[in-house]
């Protein structure tokens, strides 16, 4: 792969400039030299692109950066110990959040069959929302 601008990073990651300047600005990603064999503009390889593949990636995992930051310092001391951890206690978020978004739809399908089955009166669904 070419040596890539900024903005082509950011292309390949599928995020914004500026997001990529922020994963910077937090040390997720580091930031290159400016070389004078490209005019002065700072150049992206490979490895800055896997990078920001992974911090994507991990943060639709719904790991935090602190966490992301952790578990990349962490690939670098190989604490697979500790990169477990993270992980079962993100598992353990995401089983909270499952059971919520469960009960959520639960009571949404309770809702709408009762609105479905009567037509006096106000609707269910609206009067649980105004009372919620």
């Amino acid at each position: 792969m070419a040596a890539l601008t900024i903005g082509k990073l950011a292309n390949e990651g599928g995020v914004g400039v500026e997001t990529v300047r922020y994963y910077q600005r937090r040390g997720l990603l580091d930031t290159p030299e400016r070389a004078d064999l490209y005019g002065g503009v700072r150049r992206y390889g490979e490895p800055d692109v896997r990078r920001l593949k992974f911090i994507r990636s991990a943060q639709a995992a719904g790991f935090t950066l602190d966490q992301i930051a952790e578990l990349l310092a962490l690939d670098a001391t190989d604490d697979r110990t500790r990169a477990r951890e993270l992980a079962r206690e993100r598992i353990a978020a995401l089983e909270v959040k499952i059971a919520e978004m469960t009960r959520a739809r639960d009571a949404l399908t309770r809702l709408a069959k009762e609105c479905g089955a009567g037509a006096a009166g106000p609707c269910p669904i609206i009067t649980a929302f105004e009372h919620g």
